[in-house]
């Protein structure tokens, strides 16, 4: 911990330097960031698993304790009111004396609701950054959420620092564990439940500490994008294997995907060139290449991909022009990762938000940005079998370009996608999924 904790001491003075700027350029006092509250399940009094305010755990990997609050202007240590009840009903959180504790002047609130009594006392010329924006409006701050400090704090966030780089590393190390203990699960005949059990079981994680809801598809399942029914049955034949994946650490999430197929078949080599051309795309990321660019090299690529395959016919550029490599890969290429999944300011041309539009035809791309170095970036392409999608297809004049028989063929395997978390540097790009073990 002893490098975490000084990657943090230069973290810490960042974020100090950002609110200063941004404060200043608003004539605010500061900023007063709230780590959230706990949600109340409807007529019940059991609340939802609790989801920490983002913008709070960037300054401390404080993931599990609602109420707490940063109050911090740029220029002061910032401070930490930290929820510690008097509860008999729950473990409280013990008093803070990690590596990250020093650098805060940390109070203790003992009731959530006295919390007004250690906010400054000009607390309506702070600004609230958090969800509860009733809480906000009770306690004086009537600036609330200002758009002009959200585009600049998630502009910026895209640059990660040093600390934030290494809990990206070590949660892609994380994931790496349960991605290879999920891989055996499979090869060894798991069901979709029994697979998703040993990842958590190898990473150390339970569902709630996870980024996000895993997806474990067997055969079919994998065409489903979005796909987390983990199904209990073992189905038979067992074709093939989509699994994507993370691992938390410090609020710092991994986003893995790998596909498998349980024979050496055309499904495999399918994956085997799948693999190539992820890499490939990887191989293009440099600081000042444009992430759409890369997201429409993939469609060129994956047009002659298809060809090769005898999935489709004519030539690459007609079928990327037509959409019909969208039929078979309609998400996006990947996406920034850190502090969340899809990292906040994909679409950023700069600190006050104007937008970058994704190209004609490809919507659901989530980054539009031009790399930077010490930014994080996820590089996932795909080639799906989804009924919904080819029905379109096949009503139309392009349904002529399509191999329907190999379409057939496929089907049952679902689809692949194989997805690597990249940290792009000034002169090399460091694949930190695969050089931690996660190979193919």
């Amino acid at each position: 911990m002893d490098q975490l904790a000084n990657f943090y001491h230069a973290h810490i003075a960042e974020l100090n330097r950002r609110v200063a700027e941004i404060v200043s350029r608003e004539q605010l006092a500061g900023l007063v960031i709230h780590s959230g509250q706990a949600h109340r399940q409807f007529l019940d009094d059991l609340s939802y698993p609790f989801k920490v305010n983002p913008q709070f755990k960037a300054w401390l990997p404080v993931l599990d304790n609602p109420n707490c609050w940063v109050v911090a202007n740029g220029v002061d240590k910032p401070q930490l009111i930290f929820y510690r009840p008097v509860d008999f009903w729950h473990k409280v959180s013990d008093e803070p004396n990690d590596f990250w504790a020093e650098h805060f002047d940390i109070k203790l609130l003992t009731k959530a609701d006295r919390v007004a009594e250690l906010l400054p006392s000009n607390i309506t010329e702070w600004a609230y950054i958090g969800e509860h924006l009733d809480v906000a409006e009770v306690l004086g701050m009537s600036k609330r959420n200002p758009d002009s400090v959200l585009n600049y704090l998630h502009f910026h966030r895209a640059d990660k620092t040093q600390y934030e780089l290494e809990c990206l590393r070590r949660a892609n190390q994380i994931a790496v564990k349960g991605h290879l203990a999920a891989k055996n699960a499979f090869y060894n005949g798991g069901s979709e439940f029994e697979i998703q059990q040993q990842y958590l079981s190898a990473i150390g994680q339970t569902e709630n500490e996870v980024p996000y809801g895993n997806i474990v598809a067997l055969n079919q399942n994998a065409a489903i994008l979005h796909y987390t029914a983990l199904e209990h049955q073992i189905p038979s034949p067992r074709l093939s294997f989509l699994i994507d994946a993370g691992a938390n650490y410090n609020g710092y999430a991994s986003d893995i995907t790998r596909t498998y197929s349980f024979e050496k078949n055309r499904f495999y080599e399918l994956i085997v060139e799948m693999n190539k051309l992820q890499l490939a795309i990887v191989d293009l990321m440099k600081p000042g290449v444009k992430y759409t660019d890369l997201h429409l090299t993939t469609h060129a690529k994956l047009a002659q991909l298809m060809l090769d395959f005898d999935i489709a016919k004519g030539d690459a550029e007609g079928l990327v022009e037509q959409g019909i490599t969208s039929v078979f890969f309609p998400h996006g290429l990947g996406h920034m990762l850190g502090l969340q999944v899809h990292d906040m300011g994909g679409f950023a041309h700069d600190e006050r938000g104007t937008h970058i539009p994704t190209p004609d035809g490809h919507p659901f791309l989530r980054c539009t940005r031009e790399i930077q170095a010490n930014q994080v970036f996820t590089i996932e392409p795909g080639i799906y079998i989804i009924d919904s999608l080819l029905g379109e297809l096949k009503a139309d004049k392009r349904q002529s370009q399509v191999n329907w028989d190999m379409v057939n063929e496929l089907r049952p395997y679902g689809g692949i996608r194989i997805e690597d978390n990249v940290i792009v540097h000034q002169d090399h790009n460091e694949n930190m999924t695969r050089e931690l073990g996660l190979v193919d």
